[in-house]
C-alpha cells in the first residue's frame, strides 16, 4: 500500500501520459513530490496540455531517469507485460496502482462505491451517483458525491477536495484492477464477466483475475452486488467473504436472487418495488437493478431511487436514437467496445433485416464468429471500418458485408442504401484508437456526419 510518509523525499516517476497519469502526477506534485512522466508513446499535441511547471516530461520512449525515482506509478494502459516494468521489478523499484495511490490521499470515513463490469458500468456508476446525490440534498447534511474512475475524472483529480462523510462512486476497469493490491470498497458491483480487453490482459483467464480484485479486500460488513445468472460471478463470489446480493432478468440463474422483474416493476426481497428508467434493452433493467440494490442496501429509501429513475435520461454514444430522416433512425453506439456490447444492442432491437450496422476499429482479441446468428437475426448489412476489417470479413464467413474503411464512407454508404422503417446504427464491437482519440470521438464524429448529410439533403431538396 502506498504509504507518503514512507516515500517522502523520494522523486516519483508515473507511466503514462494519458488523463489518469497527468492527474496524478499533478496531485503527488501538490504534495511535495518531484515528479517525472515518463511516456513510450509520441503525443503530437502534448505542448497543448497544461501541467505544473516543475513536473518533468519525457515522451517516445522511457529513458534511465525512470530508473532514478524512489517509486513509479502505472497509470491503467500500460500494458502488464511491458518491457519497461519487467526491468523496474528487476531493481525491485516499488509499482503502484493510480487508484490506489490517489486513494491513499483521501481521509478515513468515507464510503467507497464500485462498479466494475465488461458491459453496463457506466449506466449503473452515473445512476447510482445520481441516486445517492439525491439522497444527501434530501438529507441535507453536506455529503458530496464524487462520480469518478473509468467515467469523467480520475480518482486523483477529486482525491484533494474529498472531505471525512463524502462517497466515491468509481467506474473500474479491468486495468485499474489488475494494478490493485489493497484497493477495498464498501459497496462493490460485478456486472458480468464477458470476454474484452484480452490482447491486454493476454488471455481469458489474466481478465477474470483482474476483475475478481474487486471484492478480493472486503470484509464481513461490506457489500457484493452480483449479476446471479452469470457464470463468472456465480465462481468468484465463492470467495467473498463480503454480503453478497444477487440480480437478474433471466429465469435461470447461479445465485439466489434479491430483486427480480415483472416486467414492469424491480420487485425486492425486502419488499420495495421500483420502476426502472426508461432505457433501451433489457440490459438497462438490470443495470437498474444493481444501482438500486446497493443503493437501498447503504440506506437510500425506494422513493428516492424512484425520483431519479423517472428522470434519467438516455446517455450519450449508449444506444443512444440521435437522429430520424426519410423514415430511418440513425443510433449512436460508441461505447460498444466490445462483442458482448454489441449483441446486447443488437437485441435491443426488434428481430426483421433491417439494421444496418457499422462495425470495426481496433480489434481486441476475440472472434467476430460469435456475431453471426445475431447478424441473421437483426441485421441487413455490415459495414466494416478500421485496422480489424480484414479479420471481421474472414470471420464473418460469407455474411453481406460492404467494405468502407472510414467511418464517413460507412454513413455515406448506409445513408445511400437504408431504406423507410430501417436503423443505421454504430455498435463497433472494436475500440476506436485507430482512427480516433476515444470512443466518444468516435460517437460525436457519427453524428456530425450524419447531421451533415441530413442538412444537405433537406438543402437540396429545397433548391
Amino acid at each position: 500500500m502506498f504509504k507518503k510518509e514512507k516515500f517522502a523525499g523520494q522523486k516519483a516517476c508515473v507511466l503514462g501520459f494519458g488523463r489518469s497519469g497527468r492527474a496524478i502526477a499533478e496531485l503527488l506534485y501538490a504534495h511535495g513530490f518531484d515528479v517525472l512522466i515518463s511516456e513510450q508513446a509520441v503525443f503530437p499535441n502534448a505542448d497543448s496540455v497544461h501541467l505544473s511547471k516543475g513536473i518533468e516530461v519525457e515522451l517516445g520512449g522511457h529513458t534511465d531517469k525512470v530508473f532514478e525515482c524512489g517509486f513509479w506509478v502505472k497509470s491503467p494502459g500500460v500494458l502488464p507485460f511491458s518491457p519497461v516494468l519487467a526491468a523496474g521489478k528487476k531493481r525491485k523499484i516499488p509499482v503502484f496502482s493510480e487508484l490506489e495511490t490517489a486513494l491513499s490521499f483521501m481521509p478515513k470515513g468515507i464510503r467507497i462505491f464500485a462498479v466494475t463490469g465488461t458491459n453496463g458500468k457506466t449506466t449503473t456508476t452515473t445512476l447510482l451517483g445520481e441516486v445517492l446525490k439525491e439522497d444527501a440534498l434530501n438529507r441535507g447534511n453536506g455529503r458530496s458525491v464524487y462520480v469518478c474512475g473509468n467515467i469523467g475524472n480520475p480518482v486523483s483529480k477529486i482525491a484533494s477536495s474529498v472531505k471525512p462523510g463524502d462517497d466515491l462512486v468509481i467506474e473500474v476497469s479491468s486495468y485499474q484492477l489488475e494494478d490493485s493490491t489493497y484497493f477495498r470498497p464498501n459497496y462493490a458491483c460485478i456486472l458480468n464477466v464477458t470476454p474484452d480487453h484480452l490482447d491486454h490482459h493476454q488471455g481469458m483467464k489474466n481478465y477474470i483475475k483482474a476483475k475478481g480484485k474487486i471484492l478480493k479486500n472486503q470484509r464481513e460488513n461490506d457489500v457484493l452486488v452480483v449479476n446471479g445468472a452469470d457464470a463468472v460471478c456465480a465462481e468468484l463470489v465463492e470467495k467473498a467473504k463480503s454480503e453478497v446480493l444477487a440480480f437478474s432478468t433471466h429465469p435461470k440463474h447461479l445465485l439466489k436472487t434479491d430483486v427480480f422483474f415483472d416486467g414492469d416493476e424491480l420487485i425486492f426481497s425486502k419488499g420495495q418495488q421500483i420502476r426502472p428508467p426508461q432505457l433501451k434493452g433489457i440490459h438497462n433493467v438490470e443495470n437498474a437493478m444493481a444501482a438500486s440494490l446497493m443503493a437501498l442496501t447503504a440506506g437510500v429509501p425506494a422513493d428516492t431511487v424512484q425520483d431519479v429513475f423517472n428522470r434519467f435520461q438516455p446517455m450519450e454514444h449508449r444506444i443512444e436514437p440521435f437522429a430520424y430522416h426519410r423514415g430511418i433512425v440513425y443510433v449512436n453506439d460508441s461505447k460498444a467496445t466490445n462483442l458482448d456490447s454489441t449483441i446486447t444492442a443488437l437485441k435491443s432491437f426488434d428481430k426483421g433485416s433491417n439494421l444496418w450496422l457499422i462495425l470495426g476499429g481496433r480489434d481486441k482479441g476475440a472472434s467476430y464468429e460469435v456475431l453471426i446468428p445475431y447478424l441473421k437475426d437483426y441485421c441487413k448489412r455490415v459495414l466494416t471500418i478500421g485496422e480489424s476489417m480484414d479479420k471481421i470479413e474472414r470471420e464473418l464467413k460469407g455474411y453481406p458485408v460492404t467494405r468502407c474503411g472510414t467511418l464517413e464512407k460507412a454513413v455515406e454508404t448506409a445513408m445511400n442504401g437504408a431504406s423507410r422503417g430501417e436503423t443505421v446504427l454504430l455498435s463497433p464491437a472494436c475500440s476506436s484508437f485507430d482512427q480516433f482519440k476515444d470512443y466518444e470521438e468516435r460517437g460525436r464524429v457519427f453524428k456530425r456526419l450524419v447531421d451533415a448529410h441530413i442538412f444537405k439533403d433537406r438543402t437540396d431538396k429545397k433548391k
